[in-house]
């Protein structure tokens, strides 16, 4: 065998050992989770049947027992859920406990391989044949990977908090496989590697492996400290701009002019000013409080006084107090649309029971009818006919029931329902609101918008519709709502809440009344010309209407 410089190992002067393989059955206690090295005393403790069984069993036959690790936590264990590798030595002391556990000491004395592992009376037993080791241990470089192992540990030793006087206690007093069954209880190795470990057959190559896991963890914590400075930075930023803008506010106290405290003021005066029915009012001043005692610069803050706002923002007791006059609205109806008699004289029988019992009592109006016959333009004129503001809602491809019933106000980016707003932006409670396309909502895992529909067409409970951003009651009562639809394709719970009036095509006669009151100024207008200067005969309209148009409208 050839000698080599430099610190490395001299294999000449090792001592020759004879490879033998010796197998024989012995007593297995396996443990979860852990690999115990060979060359130390062990001190166990064990509590269920089956391990105290063994112990007792081993120590009463006066034979050696093999300590090895399970694959799994299962219990009772079973032959495959063991390590085919563990360590035997002979068991020194044992000390039985009333409540039936049992203390006992173990001198490991070396590494060995299991096979035909079998449960004998609940008792694990097996064939073992020894693991040879060549015991390299006081060579330079040996000694220097011991080292390095220490060295590095000792740099980690900050962030995790390592014994690292214990460990130097074992390298001065203690053989070498204390040092590595220390380390690899230190660094909470994997029970895989810690079975790589024991299987080495040199110590050389055994510290090797306990370098390159000692080296794993300082890489992963380098990454994660690097993690935890980003996060401490982000953390420190927020905390000196929290400290900032409180040193300001008090700043502008002592001034006389803060204004959060301000603004937090304003908003519970206008919250008292406001107003709010009771209910309204409680939940608001509730959610005020709240905010009060949240930072300016906190999310949930801006969300309270953005919920605020919205409550505030509502009209609960704005409404356009217009008398209702049958003449003028008769009046608008016509100049706005020719034709539909029948269609129009519906709409002032609706319009005169609304003036002799002064509210919405009544069927909800459906105008059912082809594009371009003039659904949505007659609401606009009821609208007008009333003295009311006027809100169109398209329900077109609308497949989730939020569109009404708004956002639980906990949710990013929530808001109220398309009711609520569109009261919000007439700035009364009374308007004129068109349901368009009534026909053309969708139902999907969002939820089924007819359903939430329903509440809101019914005069028995629209008194209190309840939008989940509010989270208050608010009366609908007032709205008129008018829907539009292009077949009658839709549930029968809805059209049973609605009077629906079939407004048909026009006939040529009317197409030509309307282009004359109606379209052809529209057109001029369009295009900048001046009706005085443009002359279009009867036949050339009915040309127009036979040649270029197949609707039933006039669109």
């Amino acid at each position: 065998m050839t000698a080599q410089s430099g610190g490395f190992l001299h294999l000449e002067k090792l001592q020759n050992y004879s490879i033998f393989i010796l197998t024989m059955k012995e007593y297995i206690l396996p443990f979860r989770d852990l690999v115990v090295n060979p060359g130390l005393t062990v001190p166990i403790y064990i509590d269920n049947p089956s391990s105290v069984a063994c112990i007792e069993a081993a120590a009463n036959n006066a034979k050696p027992i093999v300590l090895t690790a399970q694959h799994s936590w299962s219990y009772p264990a079973t032959p495959d859920d063991i390590y085919n590798v563990g360590t035997i030595g002979e068991i020194a002391q044992v000390l039985r406990m009333p409540d039936g556990s049992l203390h006992a000491i173990v001198r490991t004395t070396g590494a060995v391989r299991l096979s035909n592992i079998t449960i004998e009376n609940g008792i694990f037993m097996g064939d073992v044949s020894p693991i040879e080791i060549l015991d390299d241990s006081e060579f330079e470089q040996t000694i220097a990977l011991r080292d390095k192992i220490a060295n590095n540990i000792q740099a980690m030793s900050a962030a995790r908090k390592f014994k690292m006087d214990k460990l130097r206690t074992v390298i001065q007093n203690y053989p070498l496989p204390a040092f590595v069954d220390a380390v690899v209880q230190m660094i909470d190795v994997e029970t895989d590697v810690a079975i790589s470990i024991l299987c080495a057959p040199t110590w050389r190559e055994k510290l090797i492996i306990l370098l390159e896991q000692v080296n794993l963890m300082a890489e992963t914590m380098k990454i994660e400290d690097s993690i935890n400075r980003r996060i401490n930075q982000q953390m420190e930023k927020g905390r000196r701009d929290a400290i900032l803008q409180e040193k300001l506010r008090a700043i502008q106290r002592e001034m006389g002019d803060d204004s959060e405290e301000m603004d937090a003021e304003n908003m519970r005066g206008r919250i008292e000013k406001s107003p709010l029915p009771a209910d309204a009012r409680e939940k608001a001043l509730a959610e005020w409080r709240r905010m009060r005692t949240l930072s300016p610069m906190s999310n949930e803050g801006g969300l309270l006084k953005a919920y605020l706002e919205e409550l505030l923002s509502m009209p609960w007791e704005k409404s356009d107090p217009q008398p209702i006059d049958l003449n003028t609205a008769r009046a608008i109806l016509d100049s706005e649309h020719s034709g539909m008699d029948a269609v129009k004289e519906r709409i002032l029988e609706h319009i005169a029971v609304m003036k002799k019992t002064g509210t919405n009592q009544g069927s909800i109006l459906c105008f059912v009818g082809a594009p371009g016959v003039g659904k949505t333009s007659l609401g606009k004129s009821i609208a007008a006919a009333l003295g009311r503001k006027y809100q169109r809602i398209s329900l077109g491809g609308i497949s989730d029931e939020a569109h009404f019933r708004g956002h639980r106000k906990t949710y990013i980016g929530a808001q109220t329902g398309r009711i609520m707003d569109a009261l919000k932006r007439c700035k009364a409670n009374n308007p004129v609101i068109v349901l368009d396309e009534i026909d053309k909502m969708g139902r999907d895992w969002r939820g089924d918008p007819e359903s939430a529909l329903l509440e809101i067409l019914d005069p028995e409970q629209n008194k209190t519709f309840r939008d989940h951003y509010l989270e208050v009651d608010f009366d609908l009562s007032n709205v008129l709502f008018i829907a539009t639809a292009n077949s009658l394709n839709f549930s029968s719970a809805l059209k049973d809440r609605m009077e629906i009036i079939d407004i048909p095509g026009y006939t040529m006669d009317e197409k030509v009344q309307i282009a004359r009151e109606h379209l052809i100024k529209r057109a001029a207008h369009d295009t900048g010309w001046n009706t005085q200067n443009i002359t279009i005969s009867d036949d050339a309209i009915r040309h127009i209407i036979q040649n270029y148009t197949s609707e039933e409208g006039v669109r």
